[in-house]
């Protein structure tokens, strides 16, 4: 079995960093990570991918149209934010599971499993 691909979406390098070894550890290929909202796009659009893991804030750029394509293609996907419980996402979004950072590893996989249900298993 391959591994699940997951689209890694993060502007923080250390995060990025992290959160890609995470997932790695854990037994997902990463892809990108992206850190610009085109970047970001751009793999959304193009790539073979199972989940992704998406930063709400790109440097001050919000993540919404990749959200947006994700859901488009049936991806399914997660946040992280540093904002807490503050997070006022449009009403497509709302429902989407949110990881707050720092995370702590088994939270980010348990949501990650959780979004993906059976699929990234």
């Amino acid at each position: 079995m391959s591994a699940k691909r997951i689209l890694l979406v993060e502007d923080e390098a250390l995060i990025a960093l992290y959160t890609e070894e995470t997932l790695i550890d854990a037994g997902y290929q990463v892809v990108g990570p992206a850190s610009r909202l085109e970047a970001a796009l751009r793999l959304a659009a193009d790539e073979t991918l199972d989940a992704a893991v998406l930063d709400v804030n790109l440097d001050g750029v919000a993540v919404w149209p990749v959200a947006a394509l994700l859901q488009e293609r049936g991806i399914p996907f997660l946040f992280l934010s540093g904002f807490g419980g503050s997070l006022s996402a449009p009403a497509n979004c709302r429902d989407v599971p949110c990881v707050s950072k720092p995370f702590k590893e088994d939270v980010l996989l348990d949501t990650l499993a959780g979004v993906c249900g059976s699929m990234c298993a």
